[in-house]
């Protein structure tokens, strides 16, 4: 069971948007991830660790698709919530400076989908230095090979993958 520190620890939710969990993915619904996120941030929230939300907007639009909001559930939970404008989390977004302002040196991770919006804001926190946890049930993709691919494949490389079992606060 890997233990994490609350204090130095934030989760990161990526794309929980209305819009994306609704489609069809694989190799979990959108909305089996969206559930495993969920009792991640309540068990987070529960032991005073931030719950960050990431959502892209298209750039250069006037108004945003319908469903572009974050699951209203993501929303509740999360303690702040990072506009994106690119695939990955850190660029442009100050997500860096708000992270280091809580101290936190440790990420967990899940989102939509495993192989785009996460991966790339892995890689960019893994060249900001941060210690990361993938939480496998609370991801998924466009397809169950691509979903494979990622946490098979790359997110090895930049941290830890776990399940929810293999998971504790404090």
């Amino acid at each position: 069971m890997r233990t994490l520190d609350p204090a130095r620890t934030a989760l990161v939710l990526v794309d929980l948007m209305e819009r994306i969990a609704v489609l069809p993915l694989a190799p979990r619904p959108g909305d089996e991830a969206v559930a495993a996120a969920l009792d991640l941030a309540a068990a987070f929230r529960a032991a005073g660790a931030p719950v960050i939300a990431i959502r892209v907007e298209r750039p250069g639009v006037a108004e945003q698709p319908p469903g572009s909001a974050l699951v209203p559930e993501v929303a509740e939970l999360a303690d702040e919530t990072v506009v994106k404008r690119t695939i990955g989390g850190f660029h442009g977004t100050g997500l860096h400076e708000r992270l280091q302002e809580r101290g936190v040196d440790t990420l967990v991770f899940g989102g939509i989908a495993t192989n785009l919006g996460v991966e790339s804001t892995a890689r960019a926190a893994a060249d900001h230095g941060y210690r990361l946890v993938f939480v496998e049930e609370a991801m998924t993709a466009l397809t169950e090979e691509e979903h494979r691919a990622s946490v098979g494949l790359s997110l090895p490389r930049f941290g830890e993958v776990v399940d929810r079992g293999g998971l504790s606060l404090g």
